[in-house]
């Protein structure tokens, strides 16, 4: 991502920043409420158009029609194909309540990519040992904990089988307790090093699983690095005001 800038009206929450995601790297946006960290990860998978700056995917670039506030993507079907090989885990879940887990899981593999369900079947129960609740393929999402259902939307999202993962505060709906089985999770995955991009308020989390971090503040990066010069040797009185708030520092 290169210039990014994104407004809602007079609102500017970007500000022209630049991110690169290296291949079997964790990349962790870290930052205040309103920092633009959430708003930068829905422009990464275009949930949200940004109004300027490219966005690039395997050095593919985005194409785009129209300018500020009007700019749109120009090719649905690249949008499609690039969103195939992003899949996002949010803050509340969003399993379909009137599907079992397992279908939940099964769902956009045979629905999106068209794979036969007796090929995926197998893929998603497999997944869903992988995060802990494979006793729970055949639950409904409303018997399961929050914990639970989190780790249930991971396995959803890898069921895709996507290049990289997008994590949108995967654990902050979540109970202490509950958050740890999460956690787990997505440990497990970065020391598999699948590309990840994760926006988080635990820093534990961040300082853990990271390759880079990147401190946003007002809508631009101030301070990006390793997680050990990020957590350990702060440059900028911002960060360290920041690292202090959350008790890391």
């Amino acid at each position: 991502m290169r210039g990014i800038h994104k407004a809602y009206g007079p609102l500017e929450v970007l500000k022209g920043v630049d991110l690169t995601a290296p291949r079997g790297h964790v990349l962790t946006l870290i930052g205040s409420s309103g920092s633009g960290k959430s708003t930068l990860l829905r422009c990464c998978n275009l949930l949200e158009n940004s109004q300027a700056g490219e966005i690039l995917f395997e050095g593919e670039p985005v194409r785009w029609t129209g300018q500020g506030a009007a700019r749109h993507p120009a090719d649905r079907a690249q949008v499609r194909r690039l969103r195939t090989n992003l899949s996002m885990v949010f803050q509340q879940f969003n399993l379909w309540s009137h599907m079992t887990v397992l279908q939940n899981v099964m769902e956009a593999p045979v629905t999106v990519l068209g794979q036969p369900p007796a090929r995926v079947e197998p893929r998603a129960r497999a997944l869903l040992a992988k995060v802990g609740i494979g006793d729970k393929a055949d639950a409904w999402p409303a018997q399961l904990s929050g914990g639970q259902q989190q780790r249930a939307a991971i396995a959803r999202a890898l069921c895709m089988e996507p290049r990289a993962l997008l994590f949108d505060e995967p654990t902050s709906a979540l109970d202490p307790e509950l958050q740890q089985e999460v956690v787990k999770v997505i440990k497990d995955l970065a020391a598999e090093h699948r590309t990840m991009i994760l926006v988080t308020h635990d820093m534990r989390l961040a300082a853990d699983v990271s390759d880079h971090v990147v401190f946003l503040h007002q809508g631009r990066i101030e301070e990006e690095g390793p997680p050990d010069q990020i957590f350990r040797a702060p440059r900028t009185d911002r960060l360290r005001q920041f690292l202090s708030a959350t008790m890391v520092a």
